[in-house]
């Protein structure tokens, strides 16, 4: 079992930067891939950028060049720093992780981007 916090959600302006954390309930060193996923009200989930335990990452094509995800081991938390956010990048974020074949998916964390 694996619980996942998220936070770091708000109201920002476009332009503007978040980061996001995501802390889990276990050593996350054991955790083969993290991921942040996004939806959009009316919208499905979407991928937005995954890390691996290896540190290789990977991002969705409307979030490159602007977005981050990183992880600490040692804190067991991941990260995804949002830089010029735009409105269409509303939705709530959600941490995921997979572990021992399961999928395990935080609360989920709301980030507004609005003037």
């Amino acid at each position: 079992q694996v619980q996942l916090v998220e936070s770091g959600g708000g109201l920002v302006q476009p332009g503007g930067s978040l980061r996001l954390s995501c802390a889990a309930s276990i050593s996350i060193f054991s955790i083969y891939a993290m991921n942040w996923y996004r939806q959009a009200p009316g919208q499905q989930r979407e991928l937005v950028a995954t890390i691996t335990s290896g540190r290789n990452t990977n991002y969705a094509d409307f979030v490159k060049g602007r977005f981050t995800i990183s992880r600490d081991n040692a804190k067991n938390t991941v990260y995804l720093q949002m830089n010029s956010l735009k409105p269409e990048d509303t939705a709530v974020y959600y941490c995921n992780a997979v572990y021992m074949g399961f999928d395990f998916w935080g609360q989920g964390t709301q980030v507004t981007v609005s003037s």
